[in-house]
């Protein structure tokens, strides 16, 4: 069987990684060809210098009025996974980025168009046969779904037709929303000769807009979303007000999916190194480090932001006060997904305030690394003004994470909605129990008691002072009775989410049925 895998990232090229789909296209190739499944995965080429590319072919591609010209690349043959990228100058016109931030009159029209050219791209790369032979389509997430379109609706794709077409939803929150038309980023400005049934491809919200994802989980044959327990939460309408986060609008197009037996949930995998290191990092070796990243970050700009400024004091102020309590970590994007609990409002400012008074009494410290909603940053840099326990680290860098999930004493990811997640994964496979919120994948991979610590709650009131709760529970058993916190310890870092198991489910519930 051969496989083509479409996605807008892919951690297996260099600087090819936002979020969590770079890892999941990543790995997942190399366990599927374990299971004799030659697959094959393209990403947009966003010009890294790195690549050592290969000529393939030239591609015609039919958009916007115009014959464009792009080139698929085999960047990487080896273990039964071939590599490919496509270049045009969309794709890497933007300085190695792979998505742009447009304004709130025009969300994605940038990314869209780019996406939209790089599926017409892999459309017509596959029917002229680039590819070789092919038995099966997956595409991942918005990115790659007018690949979906173009099957259903173009007649130019014959071969394209003829392919079974799996969808998964990694991130159902990010639609890609455009209009139908009289915008230059519209699917009839990118597809003008197209015809289309707008009944099936428009969003319910704004019926004017095409949705791309709804498209594909409406045409696609499969729908694939990312664990068991979110392919029930998407069944139910998002309820935001009462800090519930199921089908975004898509819950009808989800439970039709469900009705004919396309919806299925399958939770991701995480890779276990055989041999793991002993020698893990230690506080001060991560304080040192944090130091010159937060150099680093401070270089990026001319003005010194106040959040690096109060981070690098505090850095400084922990390397010559040693900390005997436990200590708290969080890693991952600042959202509302993420951090909706944790700016919640409470008599101390805000619900991380809480949080950070709470280890103080237990002398330790709390550290956060992460960015991304400008109004978060700013809200987080003020709590770690207010309290000397706090680190707020507003950047990103793969080896300060990696070092947070080795040194924690307890992982903090009390997201609102999280489909899988892999930064608990990460923390568990380094022996770090995670608190966290009964929802999603969450709920798929933590067992409260047995391997970290689950709270819920029916709304945004009664989850807030279940997670207090919880974490002053948790650090009273750290406090009090650190033989059972060890097991709850060792606990987590038994637990296994084999990305070998994960390949036998996408070939048994996915590609064969």
């Amino acid at each position: 069987m051969r496989v083509l895998m479409v996605a807008a990232e892919n951690d297996r090229l260099p600087n090819c990684k936002v979020g969590g789909v770079a890892d999941v296209i990543r790995d997942i190739p190399y366990a599927l060809a374990k299971h004799q499944v030659e697959t094959l995965v393209v990403v947009p080429d966003y010009g890294q210098p790195e690549l050592n590319r290969n000529f393939v072919g030239d591609i015609a591609v039919p958009f916007r009025q115009h014959l464009e010209t792009a080139t698929l690349w085999e960047v990487e043959q080896a273990d039964g996974v071939i590599q490919f990228v496509i270049s045009h100058s969309l794709f890497s016109e933007h300085g190695g980025a792979v998505y742009c931030n447009d304004d709130g009159q025009r969300p994605f029209a940038t990314d869209a168009t780019k996406f939209a050219f790089f599926s017409a791209a892999v459309s017509e790369a596959i029917e002229h046969g680039l590819f070789g032979h092919l038995d099966v389509l997956h595409l991942h997430d918005w990115h790659a779904a007018c690949v979906a379109v173009l099957k259903e609706f173009s007649p130019r794709f014959v071969k394209l037709k003829m392919l079974k077409t799996v969808y998964t939803v990694h991130n159902l929150a990010l639609q890609g929303i455009r209009p139908f038309n009289h915008d230059d980023s519209s699917l009839e400005a990118w597809f003008p000769t197209l015809s289309y049934d707008g009944q099936v491809l428009c969003d319910h919200q704004y019926p004017h807009c095409f949705n791309p994802m709804r498209s594909a989980i409406t045409l696609c044959d499969k729908v694939h979303v990312v664990s068991p327990n979110y392919s029930e939460e998407v069944l139910r309408s998002s309820e935001p007000d009462r800090g519930f986060f199921g089908g975004e609008g898509l819950e009808h197009d989800m439970q039709i999916a469900n009705r004919y037996g396309k919806l299925i949930g399958i939770l991701n995998g995480c890779e276990y190194p055989q041999e793991r290191s002993i020698f893990k990092p230690n506080v001060t070796e991560f304080l040192n480090a944090s130091e010159r990243t937060l150099f680093v970050w401070m270089a990026r700009t001319q003005q010194l932001t106040s959040s690096h400024y109060i981070a690098h004091q505090r850095v400084k102020s922990w390397l010559t006060t040693p900390s005997s309590g436990p200590l708290i970590t969080s890693v991952g994007r600042l959202t509302d997904q993420k951090a909706l609990l944790l700016r919640q409002a409470t008599e101390a400012g805000i619900v991380l305030d809480e949080l950070a008074k709470i280890t103080a009494r237990s002398s330790g410290r709390l550290i956060v690394l992460g960015s991304g909603d400008a109004h978060l940053e700013y809200v987080f840099t003020q709590a770690m003004a207010r309290n000397e326990n706090l680190l707020f680290l507003n950047g990103y860098g793969q080896s300060l994470g990696d070092m947070l999930y080795d040194i924690g004493d307890l992982f903090l990811m009390p997201s609102s909605f999280e489909p899988c997640g892999i930064s608990q994964m990460l923390a568990m496979r380094s022996g770090q129990p995670c608190l966290v919120h009964q929802v999603g994948g969450l709920s798929d991979t933590v067992a409260h008691l047995e391997s970290g610590f689950v709270f819920s709650g029916e709304d945004l009131h009664q989850q807030k002072a279940q997670l207090l709760n919880m974490f002053t529970q948790a650090l009273e058993l750290y406090d009090n009775d650190i033989n059972r916190y060890d097991q709850i310890r060792d606990g987590a870092q038994a637990k296994r989410f084999e990305w070998d198991n994960v390949a036998l489910s996408y070939i048994n519930s996915l590609y064969t049925h």
